[in-house]
């Protein structure tokens, strides 16, 4: 069958257990859902996402997550072949773009000639300069940058370049045009960074500071044209919902949605549904990995994943029968985990639509780039053929 409409959801780092390749990267016994299922007992009460087959993917079902008999969606897994696995890594390879040159990074904090040509850019001495949790990082420095004016800049450990600031000290638009700069210094080929993010926040003090939704990620420049650039030339209509259009920079999207939260996300989602289109809706939650994955808050996060469960029963019920929903995610970030990175794993693939007759196992998908292949094989158009689209799969 051939859908009109097809709303693929990103769940930020809702990884489902470590990949092959998980001791490159020093993840070994990372499981994102499995660990936050263990945490809650039982208690992880998602009946939506059962119903799609979320236990049924796995080797080990979710406590408290049963396996279903008769799943009302089809259920799988993707690997990913991209050389890192952050965000940009894991929504390029989706779109049939995988990331093969390895993107630059910092384990021992940024080289000053990098730091210098920022600071005299933006007329402010530079603290932190370190691989760090952006929320520890700010807790400590936050009282200091208020009251010199100095930017807080961190990494972490995937391709990232964080800029802070209070938004009282350095207004947002200043932060954003530091941030372009420093994304002009990185494009390779001696520095290639996958993303500069704009941190900004508010509050009084120590123990006091909150970084707001005014958060922009400055992306590399996609090296090529992805499934949302074939879709737009083929006069199909793109969505981006949440940071979906910073990670491609705008390319190949006709319309956007900025999030402030998961939940802002789904509103969008709820509006987008009322719009009669035909083409492709890419959303992104962020909070999973922002909120909880990074700050190894294991109760948010499964509280989160309960929260969009809720939603979900919304949206499946408000779907026509020639629309396709597609859940996965870009990446792990096992929140009981050691350190505050992210984490090499498979991600969930589950999709539905009121039409299905027959839903089944989708099994392991070779690369994420399977996700893209599909959409473009549902409105005949041609892309870089990388993945294997599962499009005839669905009954």
């Amino acid at each position: 069958m051939k859908y009109k409409r097809i709303f693929g959801l990103v769940m930020d780092s809702i990884g489902t257990g470590e990949a092959p390749d998980a001791a490159d990267f020093d993840d070994v016994g990372a499981d994102t859902l499995g660990h936050i299922g263990e945490y809650f007992k039982g208690e992880l009460k998602l009946p939506n996402f059962a119903k799609l087959g979320l236990s049924n993917l796995r080797d080990t079902p979710i406590a408290g997550v049963p396996v279903q008999d008769k799943p009302v969606g089809y259920f799988g897994k993707m690997k990913e072949v991209s050389v890192g696995k952050d965000s940009l890594d894991g929504h390029w390879e989706m779109m049939e773009m995988p990331v093969m040159q390895e993107l630059s990074f910092f384990p021992n904090g940024f080289p000053d000639e990098l730091l210098d040509k920022i600071a005299a850019f933006s007329g402010r001495k530079i603290v932190g300069n370190r691989p760090e949790s952006g929320t520890k990082i700010i807790d400590e420095l936050g009282e200091h940058q208020m009251a010199t004016g100095d930017l807080i800049i961190y990494t972490s450990g995937d391709s990232v370049l964080q800029i802070a600031a209070h938004e009282d000290v350095i207004p947002v638009e200043e932060l954003y045009r530091i941030s372009r700069y420093a994304r002009s210094l990185v494009n390779g080929p001696k520095y290639r960074v996958g993303r500069i993010i704009a941190r900004p926040y508010v509050g009084s003090g120590k123990g006091h500071f909150t970084r707001t939704a005014n958060r922009h990620d400055f992306t590399l420049e996609p090296t090529g044209k992805s499934v949302l650039d074939y879709l737009q030339d083929a006069g199909y209509h793109t969505i981006a919902v949440g940071k979906t259009m910073d990670i491609f920079s705008g390319h190949g999207i006709d319309e956007n949605y900025h999030n402030e939260s998961n939940m802002d996300g789904m509103d969008h989602v709820d509006h987008v549904m009322k719009e009669d289109f035909t083409g492709f809706c890419f959303i992104n939650l962020v909070d999973f990995d922002a909120m909880y994955g990074h700050r190894r808050n294991t109760a948010g996060d499964g509280e989160a994943l309960m929260a969009l469960d809720k939603r979900l029963g919304t949206v499946m019920a408000n779907m026509h029968d020639d629309d396709l929903l597609i859940i996965t995610a870009d990446h792990g970030n096992d929140p009981t985990y050691k350190g505050t990175d992210h984490t090499r794993e498979y991600v969930p693939l589950l999709a539905y639509s009121p039409s299905m007759k027959n839903p089944g196992s989708l099994g392991t998908r070779e690369t994420f780039s399977d996700f893209g292949a599909t959409v473009l094989a549902n409105f005949g158009v041609k892309g870089n053929d990388v993945g294997t689209s599962f499009l005839n799969d669905l009954q």
